[in-house]
């Protein structure tokens, strides 16, 4: 399954207003250090997959999924099994950027999801890049693929973020501004 074609009068103009967007899927703040980037300042492409764990990782804390806890108490956890990404703006050093996650497909071993990479100023957001990520449930000892224990699976179902494809075409919610990423890196 191939992502959609991006819609750059939309997402590099950032032409949608800012002051309606469409409810926004669960976004987490990440700041662009030194060590993100390359000689040039520009976000290294790889790294992407790196603040995508990092915004995957906080949604399942949010949904009330330690991934420790689940190894410890059911003896399985998620591994990464496919990724498919498209860059189409550079991020920068410095830049302040806000990652969003919602689920695309959840089966009954593996779950999909939808991620992108928003950088967050004064002028808006713009689309940097997006991604499909699909992690599957692996048993620990064994190494092979499992169920996902039901109190997870039954977690990742009533999470309280969009689960569907009206978060596809939006950007993150009003609340997710610099200011927003200041008191929210204050506070972890």
């Amino acid at each position: 399954m191939s992502l959609p074609a991006p819609d750059f009068a939309t997402t590099i103009a950032t032409s949608e207003p800012a002051h309606a967007p469409a409810p926004a899927p669960f976004a987490w703040p990440i700041r662009v250090y030194y060590e993100d980037t390359d000689a040039g300042g520009i976000v290294f492409y790889a790294n992407y997959l790196k603040f995508f764990e990092r915004a995957r990782t906080e949604w399942l804390r949010q949904a009330g999924i330690g991934q420790q806890e689940m190894t410890q108490r059911d003896g399985v956890m998620f591994v990464v099994k496919s990724t498919a990404l498209d860059y189409h703006v550079p991020g920068r050093l410095d830049d302040t950027l806000s990652v969003t996650v919602s689920v695309e497909k959840l089966g009954r071993a593996s779950v999909q999801f939808e991620q992108r990479a928003w950088r967050v100023d004064a002028s808006g957001t713009t689309l940097l890049a997006q991604g499909r990520i699909k992690v599957g449930c692996v048993d620990l000892a064994a190494l092979r693929p499992c169920a996902i224990p039901p109190s997870v699976l039954e977690a990742i179902r009533t999470a309280h973020f969009p689960c569907d494809d009206t978060a596809h075409s939006t950007r993150p919610g009003p609340a997710l501004t610099a200011t927003a990423f200041a008191v929210q890196s204050k506070n972890p």
